[in-house]
């Protein structure tokens, strides 16, 4: 299964995540209005910017498909990522507001007691998004998609947020009516947890960051690869789901072009084999008389 192929299996966690959150989100806002739980409203208001945030993610993916072309040689894999981001100041905007909206009715005094059948249905709702978890997260390890890994962890934090509003919900039927307002605190700042989790990834992955230990462990297979005597240096940058590596690699100056030629091979085959990096770019060098002595960068 080629990259696009795989983009394309994951529009079909995306289109998942959808229709439970349209689903979800008319329940909880008709059951939360009619049972007059402030607790099911908010997590109805979560589920409504999920929905933004996974059509943004679906036409990141779609955009993602589009071949290289003169003014994108690399590709469009990077509108993944920008979605993502998109879909981070979406969350956030609506977290605020929840936040905002939930503090005036604590200080506003106004408390009610929801109906304890609100929290069987976020209850029921928390496992729908268990079960949606579970699907996008499978498909989301099978096909090595980051997109759809940061949906699934949406979800996951959509079940758990359903939980905590079924806790206030119950715990406001023996006498703690302030319980379930403060529920919908709590879930006003896990979206906005949320918000800041993905904005924080996708902003790394925009300005060329990489994780310094995956970087150490790319060093490393390179560096055990039959012919190469050392790196010279090596630079690696996240391009939607996947990894663009630069390396130079220096070798015995005795070698001639072909098998120069065949360690970059070699190379290549290697981080495909063992890390599922399709994109290496390579660059022999000599290795210097001195270079054996001098500390590697």
């Amino acid at each position: 299964m080629d990259q696009y192929e795989e983009i394309k299996q994951g529009e079909k966690g995306a289109l998942v995540s959808i229709g439970a959150y349209i689903g979800l989100s008319a329940i909880k806002l008709g059951a939360g209005y009619w049972f007059a739980s402030g607790a099911l409203v908010a997590d109805g208001f979560n589920n409504l910017t999920d929905i933004i945030a996974s059509v943004a993610v679906l036409i990141g993916l779609r955009i993602s498909q589009k071949p290289p072309d003169k003014d994108h040689p690399y590709g469009h894999f990077r509108a993944e990522t920008i979605a993502a981001l998109i879909a981070s100041f979406i969350m956030a905007t609506v977290g605020i507001q929840v936040i905002i909206n939930t503090v005036r009715s604590l200080f506003s005094g106004e408390q009610t007691v929801p109906s304890l059948n609100s929290a069987w249905v976020a209850l029921f709702a928390a496992v729908c998004m268990g079960a949606v978890y579970y699907y996008n997260r499978k498909l989301a390890n099978k096909i090595n998609n980051q997109a759809l890994h940061a949906a699934a962890k949406d979800n996951l934090s959509d079940a758990l947020v359903s939980i905590g509003a079924a806790i206030g919900i119950i715990g406001s039927q023996f006498g703690m009516p302030w319980l379930d307002p403060v529920a919908a605190l709590a879930v006003g700042g896990i979206i906005c947890k949320t918000a800041w989790d993905i904005f924080y990834s996708s902003t790394h992955a925009l300005t060329d960051g990489f994780d310094a230990n995956e970087l150490m462990t790319l060093r490393s297979t390179i560096e055990r690869t039959k012919g190469v005597k050392s790196i010279k240096d090596i630079k690696a940058r996240v391009h939607g789901s996947n990894v663009l590596i630069d390396v130079i690699v220096q070798v015995d100056p005795g070698l001639s072009l072909i098998e120069s030629h065949r360690i970059s091979d070699e190379i290549e085959q290697r981080m495909e084999g063992k890390h599922n990096i399709m994109s290496v770019h390579v660059h022999v060098e000599p290795l210097e008389a001195n270079a054996a002595a001098a500390p590697q960068q």
